[in-house]
């Protein structure tokens, strides 16, 4: 089934009705500052096989943490934006050459915490296609697309075991299997499973629950 763009809309101003605290999958124990406002723009395409949503690949920086990965455009909010709506756009403009008026908000998700210490708000935009995406060298290496429907099959996404820095036993952590050369995980990649729950193309057993 392809979802119009009224669908999409609908779908998702229903899931945010339901007032869910943030997402956050790990039982952190450490005690932490207040985490960073940080937000995201999942960018919707239609091509003629249909959606596609819109990644970038991190380019390597030794002291970077996400260094390398895959992700959505998208980073800290600043003092002076307004909003998530406002932060997400003008990360997507710095990083991918993404104009904000071309953008077609469509919603927002509920709000992820990162074992980063990170609070995001993933923004749901559409934009148009053809379009001249310009990476930012600095923080971009490439900008690619992946079909909705291939990252809604449960065949192609499971839970693996990671030791992750600053903790001493494996997490789960939800890996796409590799696509065009790229492997969607971690913290991107549960944003694309809640993307996928809230437009009712994935059922939440899908998704691991809570690190006990």
């Amino acid at each position: 089934m392809i979802l119009t763009e009224v669908e999409i809309i609908q779908r998702l101003a229903e899931a945010s009705k339901s007032g869910q605290s943030p997402e956050s999958p790990y039982l952190i124990t450490s005690v932490q500052d207040p985490p960073q406002p940080a937000a995201v723009l999942i960018p919707f395409l239609c091509t003629q096989d249909g959606w596609q949503l819109l990644f970038i690949r991190r380019t390597l920086h030794p002291l970077d943490r996400h260094s390398g990965q895959v992700a959505f455009p998208g980073g800290r909010c600043d003092p002076e934006d307004p909003d998530a709506v406002k932060a997400a756009l003008r990360e997507a403009h710095e990083e991918v050459g993404l104009i904000p008026k071309d953008v077609r908000v469509l919603g927002r998700l509920r709000e992820m915490l990162t074992i980063t210490n990170y609070r995001v708000t993933p923004i749901v935009g559409a934009i148009p296609w053809p379009y001249e995406l310009r990476p930012q060298p600095e923080e971009v290496s490439r900008i690619f697309t992946i079909p909705l429907e291939w990252l809604a099959d449960p065949d192609n996404h499971e839970i693996q075991q990671h030791r992750l820095q600053h903790h001493g036993k494996p997490l789960p952590v939800i890996q796409f299997q590799p696509y065009d050369g790229e492997i969607l995980w971690g913290v991107s990649a549960r944003i694309t499973m809640l993307l996928l729950e809230a437009l009712g193309l994935l059922k939440p057993e899908h998704r691991y629950k809570s690190a006990e």
